[in-house]
């Protein structure tokens, strides 16, 4: 409407200075204030009203043109634009937004569980005219984005237990939801990139019940791994013990009793033959091996 008032007052300024022009040549004082201010005036006015036919899109935005409830299904790219000045036009960003929820939500044993939940979405540039059309003001995110997300989340947490929330299958239920959510938008041209499972709060009697159990499970590793050792350690004890019985049974199989009065007789002598002071009875020990006493 601000281009027709402009072209309106514009073109009545141009009138009003031709009217006052033959005044003003007359040396008349108020017709060529009024002339003056009229050829101003309609300098202004039309300024403004050529402004009016460009428009300026953001980035990351397309525009969407509707003239008098006729949209067009080319949007307009980012930039300065020319447009029919008398057309409305509605920008629609296309980059990449963030939707956080933080619900009450149900496990398949009905235990109420707190989810906190963000879903990253993005419009498609080529939808935003059939989103303009379709959705009520084009406001997909109210009126599509969030029912769904929020629909979608209660009924995947309500097929799941509630202990896979508390363990890594919290990951499985986060691509769930995400892999729903974008085949419930996408045909209305919105592109659905990730849903980030931010937090999940358990019935505290259900956490500590897990907790226990992850307790007593960690426990029983933990003594099958000692029953584990100690039997490694049996079995090496046992495997020593043969090799040294294997080792006895082979020096005596070597060992005899000629060999033993010769290795006495050997050590006697060597014996004999030390300066340290002694005194040796030979024959008289056992088998017949000398006797040493010592005289200290």
């Amino acid at each position: 409407m601000l281009f027709i008032l402009s072209v309106i007052i514009a073109i009545g300024a141009m009138l009003t200075r031709v009217r006052t022009a033959a005044q003003a040549k007359t040396n008349n004082p108020t017709a060529k204030t009024i002339a003056g201010a009229s050829l101003v005036a309609a300098i202004f006015f039309s300024l403004v009203a050529l402004l009016q036919c460009f428009t300026v899109i953001p980035a990351g935005n397309v525009g969407v043109v509707d003239f008098f409830g006729t949209v067009s299904d080319k949007t307009l790219d980012p930039g300065i634009r020319f447009v029919n000045p008398l057309a409305r036009v509605i920008n629609f960003s296309w980059q990449t937004n963030e939707h956080k929820e933080t619900m009450s939500v149900l496990s398949r044993e009905g235990l109420s569980i707190g989810l906190e939940m963000s879903v990253l979405y993005n419009l498609n540039p080529d939808s935003a005219a059939r989103v303009y059309k379709t959705i009520q003001g084009g406001n997909f995110l109210d009126v599509i984005l969030i029912p769904q997300f929020r629909s979608i989340c209660r009924a995947v947490t309500a097929s799941m237990p509630a202990s896979a929330l508390y363990s890594t299958e919290r990951e499985r239920l986060g691509v769930s939801i995400q892999e729903e959510l974008a085949k419930a938008v996408s045909p209305r041209g919105i592109t659905i990139e990730t849903t980030p499972l931010q937090n999940v709060a358990l019935p505290t009697q259900l956490t500590e019940a897990i907790e226990q159990k992850q307790r007593a499970d960690q426990e029983s590793q933990r003594m099958e791994f000692i029953l584990l050792k100690e039997k490694q350690e049996a079995d090496r004890k046992r495997i020593e013990a043969q090799g040294i019985a294997d080792f006895q049974k082979i020096v005596a199989a070597g060992i005899s009793e000629q060999l033993l009065r010769w290795k006495g007789i050997e050590a006697t002598e060597k014996l004999a033959n030390s300066t340290n002071t002694k005194v040796i009875i030979v024959g008289a020990g056992k088998d017949g091996l000398p006797i040493i006493m010592d005289t200290k």
